[in-house]
Order: C-alpha cells, then structure tokens, then sequence
C-alpha cells in the first residue's frame, strides 16, 4: 500500500482507488450509494486467512476521478469487471452493498465468467421495490440527514451499546458534489433485474437484514427464490447496514460460501 493509504488502477480511462487487505481468494467489495470504499475497513479484517479483500471507490467517490459524462450501472459494471482485470484477476469473487448489489448483479449478468460466487448484501432488483425516503429527508439539516441514514444502516440498540460502532458508521457515509451525486442516483434510476435474476449462472448467497427499512427482507426472499441454487441468510436484528452491525456474523457467512466456491473447484459453479 501507498504512504497515501491506497493504490490506483486506470479503468477506463478512470483513475480508481482502492484499498486490500490479506491473501488468497480475491473478493471485490462494492460499497453502498452512499459510502465509499472505507466502508468495509471494519469488515475486511474479519473475514480472515485464505481471502484477499480489496475495496475501491466507484465513479464520483472518494478518491477516484472520473469526467462529468453520465453512466449507468452496466457502466459501473464493467468498471469492476476491467478493475478486476487491471489488478491481474480473470475471476474473483464480488460482494455488493446496497447500489453495489445492484452493481454486482449486472457484473454477473454480463461477464458469468468472470465470477467465481456473488454476495448480494442488502440490496434490490429493482428500484420499484425499495422503500421512498425521499420525502422523509426533505428540509432535514445536515445533522438531522446523518442521524436519519444511522437510523437505517442500524439498529438504535446497536447505536445506543456501541459507541465505535457508530463512529465507523458516520466515516462510512460520504456526502458528494451535488452533480456527482446526480450522476450517482440517475445511474441507479432505471435499474431493474427482476426478470433476468434466472439467467443470473453463478454461486450466489443472498444477506439481508431482518429489520431493514430501506428494502423489505421480502425482496431478498424473491431474489434468492429467482437465482438458481441461490442461499438466503436473513440476519436477525439488523438494519440496512449487514456489514456493520452483523459484521462479524455477515463476515463468518461470506467467508464459508467463498472458500467453498474457491477458483477452480467444482463447487465453483451453478448446477443445472
């Protein structure tokens, strides 16, 4: 690593950033609309020997640069499929959060091949089916907009018993230019997968917050009913933020289904 902290890769002309931690089995870490790749700093460590964890911030995130173009999410995934390949990777294991779920989905539809297993973490096939907070957050201050999106990555017992837990939380979240942040939601706009989830070929496992009030644990139920062979894990008090407060149930989880679909095992591929 860096003396700045992280590393670049050029894709796509894009200067992307990204952190990793650990060896073995590469696993890509999309994080979520709002965060950025340091979103997973308290995650990676957990998932322990045998995986190397790498996190890299999206277009208009962090310390990527990017133009003013416009894109969309098979954009987005064909940016991890050429970040992958830029880090020397022709398969790799992808977890996405929330919009990186939705990334990480469109990254299977179009390249299988390049998937060893899919992590689908509190996320949606569909725009339609997630909840419309748009008019709760109108007229709220800046304080009053962070306390809101706490409120929906965790729990307020797990707000109210650990202190650190929400200080990691509030690094996670990442405000945004206001035209990248319109670059970020226009790209998000239109997704919808749900009649594709079937042609979705790869070992995927699906986790969901039992109390998620940003995408009901319904529609995990109807993601993991529609991808062939596809495991759901419905985490038990847990908000919109798997890998926060679950992080250490989250990372036991994601650690077994990878290394149980390493590259080149049989277990690495979806049977008919």
């Amino acid at each position: 690593m860096s003396s700045r902290g992280f590393e670049r890769a050029t894709v796509d002309g894009v200067e992307t950033a990204y952190i990793t931690s650990g060896e073995g089995e590469p696993l890509i870490l999309l994080h979520g609309g709002e965060s950025h790749r340091g979103q997973f700093d308290i995650f990676r460590p957990l998932l322990g020997e045998g995986i190397h964890a790498i996190s890299y911030d999206q277009r208009d995130t962090g310390d990527t640069r990017n133009g003013p173009q416009p894109y969309d999410l098979a954009r987005l995934a064909e940016d991890c499929a050429g970040f992958a390949e830029a880090l020397g990777h022709e398969r790799v294991h992808v977890l996405g959060a929330s919009f990186g779920g939705m990334i990480a989905m469109h990254l299977a539809l179009r390249h299988p091949g390049r998937v060893a297993s899919l992590i689908l973490s509190g996320t949606t096939p569909s725009m339609a089916m997630t909840e419309n907070l748009r008019d709760r957050t109108t007229g709220l201050g800046p304080g009053e907009q962070t306390q809101f999106l706490l409120d929906l990555v965790l729990t307020p017992e797990g707000q109210a018993a650990d202190p650190e837990l929400v200080a990691d939380t509030r690094r996670a979240l990442r405000s945004r230019p206001q035209d990248a942040g319109a670059r970020r939601a226009a790209a998000g706009q239109n997704h919808d997968c749900t009649g594709r989830l079937a042609e979705i070929a790869v070992p995927t496992l699906v986790l969901h917050g039992a109390d998620d009030p940003v995408i009901r644990p319904t529609v995990a139920e109807f993601m993991a009913a529609r991808i062939p062979g596809a495991r759901l894990e419905i985490l038990p008090r847990t908000r919109h933020g798997v890998t926060f407060e679950a992080r250490r149930h989250a990372a036991a989880l994601v650690r077994e289904f990878v290394l149980g679909h390493a590259r080149g095992s049989m277990r690495g591929t979806v049977q008919a």
